[in-house]
């Protein structure tokens, strides 16, 4: 449904997206995920037709919409976008806001489809109600029906949910990739917020830099990222020095780890400097330590976080290394405390020094 095809995009001298390649098939929610000025946001006003791209193509249903020289207006592309601020309209209630984009249609034809859309995002009850009348999570639904009404081939949202509570955020974007998944609509996120990201894409590309550094599963990202960007700003963690024993074996801190290891370490017969113990850095999640108070090896609590239904605990090794351990909220150490851990990793990530 989506095609960007070797997208590059620069203001002046200032390169702001180089070498975008990505696709997202009918009915996959897609996301672009990076800190503020990655050029995620760049990318998707190329998509949505607000620019026109140096370089590249974009195309949509199998239809070049952007090339150099050559675009699409905004307005044939039949895509969807859903704001930061939602952009609804203060003086028309719910209804008309999500029947603004449907003048198209006859009157009875336009009054079924803002039904099927107030029914799609249960706010039936506030079909006469004025957008300053509801809460911010309703707001975002209005937005996204308003979108969605007119049947477009691909919805864009911009940091949908930038604006609500966090609370909040977790809870909607699960929703909202609901009733994308009910309607079968492609759509492409852009967010900072990792746990958005998660909770409603089916890919993710993570952005650094105007280059899209991974473009995978969420579960990839987090088990198996391909760079140390992003291995530090998926999840949480930390990277510990280790001395490669073999092609299948490093040895951390806390003992001896097997598993995937990078480069010419990872190359069939072993790697040539073994035994010369050359150093990699391993990622060690929070999951992959277990606090256990019948182990012999110690870590001395440094800080703790509570969030509830546990503790997220940094933890001093002997040695001076620092892991983070997640622990249910009943184990409440003090810091300085000394508590018993181990290892429960089932794969490396490891990156050269």
């Amino acid at each position: 449904m989506l095609i960007l095809e070797n997208v590059a995009q620069s203001y002046g001298a200032k390169p702001v997206l180089k070498d975008i390649n990505f696709s997202l098939k009918a009915g996959q929610i897609g996301c672009l995920l990076g800190p503020s000025g990655c050029g995620k946001t760049t990318a998707l006003r190329l998509i949505a037709g607000f620019e026109q791209l140096n370089s590249g193509a974009i195309y949509l249903d199998g239809e070049a919409v952007a090339r150099p020289g050559a675009c699409v207006p905004a307005e044939k592309r039949k895509v969807g976008l859903v704001f930061q601020d939602f952009a609804l309209f203060p003086h028309l209630h719910v209804a008309a806001n999500i029947g603004f984009g449907l003048s198209h249609l006859s009157g009875a034809d336009r009054d079924n489809r803002v039904a099927e859309m107030l029914d799609l995002v249960g706010l039936t009850q506030e079909a006469s109600a004025f957008p300053h009348q509801l809460s911010g999570g309703q707001q975002q639904r209005v937005a996204l029906a308003r979108a969605l009404a007119p049947r477009p081939r691909l919805l864009l949202l911009d940091e949908p949910f930038s604006s609500l509570d966090v609370e909040l955020r977790e809870k909607l974007a699960l929703e909202v990739r609901d009733i994308l998944n009910q309607e079968g609509i492609t759509a492409l996120l852009v967010t900072h917020d990792q746990h958005e990201a998660f909770a409603m894409a089916d890919r993710i590309g993570v952005m650094h830099h105007g280059v899209i550094q991974q473009w995978d599963t969420p579960y990839n990202l987090y088990h198996q990222p391909n760079s140390r960007f992003v291995a530090d700003f998926i999840g949480q963690g930390v990277l510990m020095p280790a001395r490669v024993l073999n092609s299948r074996q490093v040895e951390i801190e806390l003992g001896v780890l097997e598993g995937r290891i990078p480069g010419e370490c990872s190359q069939e017969g072993g790697c040539s400097r073994c035994d010369k113990g050359c150093m990699v850095d391993v990622l060690i999640r929070p999951d992959d330590i277990l606090h256990d108070d019948t182990s012999p090896v110690l870590a001395t609590v440094e800080r703790k976080a509570f969030r509830g239904a546990e503790f997220l605990y940094t933890l001093r090794l002997a040695q001076g290394g620092r892991v983070q351990v997640l622990v249910p909220s009943h184990h409440n150490h003090a810091i300085g405390e000394a508590i018993g851990i181990r290892l429960d990793v089932d794969h490396v990530v490891a990156f050269r020094q």
